[in-house]
């Protein structure tokens, strides 16, 4: 990480980190102190978001039906395909746990984001120590993306609103092998609601 100066605070991004199994291990070593924030959605939504994501770079692939199970007839989900991988939260967070008091963990809602963005925000805000800067008045809802747009400072360019890749319209997935998906989750997503402390309400 580069160095900071008093009073600033050095952050850094990624969707893969809280996944990776040695990461936890590896940022301890870097920092015992550091603060990490998790975005997490509810996984089925999140799975079929990131499949979503898949076809438009590779659109031969199989449907998402056929990769979501090791035997459709049988109704065995493959959990070690990566979008329902990367949704089964509560063994990333034991992993994290293991190495960081919960404390210094802050869970975002990633619906919360969406809806209530200057709402989540202060949370983070809070977390982070900081002052509430970021507030209702720096973001406006883009309908057509059905995301919030952050509003620039006043005599700047346009808004920053999120990249073509995000807000895509998600491809349709059968009702039944949803409902199969949100079985298979459920008892997951208890287990993280305790580890979490919070209760993110997916059903």
């Amino acid at each position: 990480m580069p160095k900071a100066l008093d009073g600033q605070i050095v952050m850094e991004k990624t969707p893969r980190y809280f996944v990776t199994v040695d990461t936890p291990a590896r940022v301890h070593a870097m920092s015992q102190d550091v603060k990490l924030i998790v975005v997490v959605r509810d996984p089925v939504t999140r799975a079929i978001s990131d499949y979503t994501q898949i076809i438009s770079k590779t659109p031969d692939i199989p449907s998402f039906e056929s990769l979501a199970f090791k035997n459709r007839t049988t109704g065995q989900i493959d959990s070690l395909w990566s979008p329902l991988w990367i949704g089964l939260y509560a063994q990333h967070m034991e992993r994290w746990l293991a190495w960081f008091p919960r404390s210094q963990i802050h869970l975002v809602n990633g619906e919360r984001l969406i809806s209530d963005p200057a709402g989540e925000l202060g949370k983070v805000q809070d977390f982070l120590g900081l002052q509430r800067i970021v507030t209702d008045k720096h973001f406006y809802f883009n309908k057509t993306k059905g995301f919030p747009c952050l509003k620039k400072p006043e005599g700047s360019s346009k808004p920053h609103c999120l990249g073509k890749t995000k807000g895509r319209t998600h491809v349709t997935i059968d009702p039944e092998v949803i409902q199969k998906l949100r079985d298979f989750y459920k008892p997951h997503n208890q287990r993280f609601y305790q580890l979490a402390g919070q209760n993110f309400g997916w059903h």
